[in-house]
């Protein structure tokens, strides 16, 4: 376990509640659900799960574009889950979002130079127009852009180029902790893998601390250190990435890992394919007991009646499921 003094974020049983509707149909949708984890300092955790499992929304509540309905979120020693508006100003900077579509975040009107120097002097400190100069190049040089290429925008350049700059515009802030909301899944398979080793190599040079959030378990297991599993609004499982693929114990982990593509043929032909029955169950009327017991194979009668804990089996490797020790390769 983590020494506290090396832990840089600890999420304790977070929730954020929406209301849908007006009038007499008001309808609570529970988008996170009761969800803990820890992030050391220089660590990269990933977020994965299916489209409306709730990493995103945990991502804008660390961030506090959204405002926690319950829980806490302790950057740094401080519960910025309780924090005014006023009070958060600080922690603005030192925590940064890279988006999913890079294009649909910058200013179609503002050129490369623009958009960076409005990131740097946001911090309201005086800059001359040298030392501004020299940090927008240090910047494009550092995400592997040509600073010749500052005064062109955002429609002249590459879906890659432009994630490219989101993350320089990031790096402008001088963050230490970085979310990414799915940076690489609007790209191409090849700059995918470019924009990978990008964020690596950043991450060695810069000591950052990320939360990579995907959907893509295969693409997560190549950076993260810790990959947390999502389903409903809950935290399902939690795992080394070294062991994700030796030993995924969840039912629902096992499902994911089960659909990613091989090019080895002897171990495509052999391998087990888990195709989950039904939908994904509408967050304002989710199932009893456990959220993934109306697509689970395994369910029995305790897994409709009582949620499971997310509960520590051994080697930094938690899962939440009645019949964990049953699933395990390591009992």
């Amino acid at each position: 376990m983590a020494e506290e003094k090396d832990v840089i974020l600890d999420v304790q049983n977070l929730k954020m509640y929406f209301r849908t509707a007006k009038g007499f149909n008001k309808q609570t949708v529970k988008a996170v659900d009761d969800v803990s984890f820890s992030v050391k300092k220089g660590q990269t955790l990933g977020l994965v799960g299916e489209s409306g499992c709730g990493k995103t929304t945990t991502g804008k509540c660390i961030l506090r574009i959204n405002d926690p309905t319950d829980g806490h979120i302790i950057y740094k020693g401080r519960d910025i889950a309780k924090l005014k508006k006023s009070e958060l100003k600080e922690n603005r900077r030192d925590i940064q979002l890279i988006f999913q579509d890079p294009y649909g975040s910058l200013n179609p009107r503002q050129n490369l130079r623009t958009i960076l120097k409005d990131a740097i002097v946001g911090d309201h400190k005086p800059h001359s127009k040298e030392e501004i100069s020299s940090e927008i190049d240090r910047l494009l040089t550092l995400v592997e852009l040509s600073p010749t290429m500052a005064d062109r925008y955002p429609h002249e350049l590459s879906g890659g180029q432009r994630q490219r700059l989101g993350i320089a515009r990031a790096l402008a802030c001088k963050p230490t902790l970085v979310v990414c909301d799915e940076p690489v899944s609007a790209l191409d398979v090849s700059i995918q893998a470019q924009i990978i080793n990008l964020f690596e190599r950043l991450k060695e040079e810069l000591g950052l601390t990320y939360i990579f959030i995907a959907h893509d378990i295969a693409v997560v297991k190549h950076i993260a250190d810790v990959i947390a599993v999502m389903y409903l609004g809950h935290i399902v499982e939690m795992m080394d990435a070294k062991q994700i693929f030796r030993n995924p114990v969840h039912p629902y982990t096992r499902s994911l890992l089960s659909a990613v593509p091989t090019v080895d043929y002897d171990e495509e032909r052999t391998r087990e394919r888990i195709i989950l029955q039904g939908e994904v169950p509408s967050p304002t009327h989710a199932p009893s007991g456990c959220p993934f017991h109306p697509r689970c194979i395994y369910a029995k009668d305790i897994c409709s009646k009582e949620c499971p804990a997310l509960k520590d089996i051994g080697g930094n490797h938690s899962v939440a499921c009645h019949f964990a020790e049953q699933f395990s390769k390591d009992k």
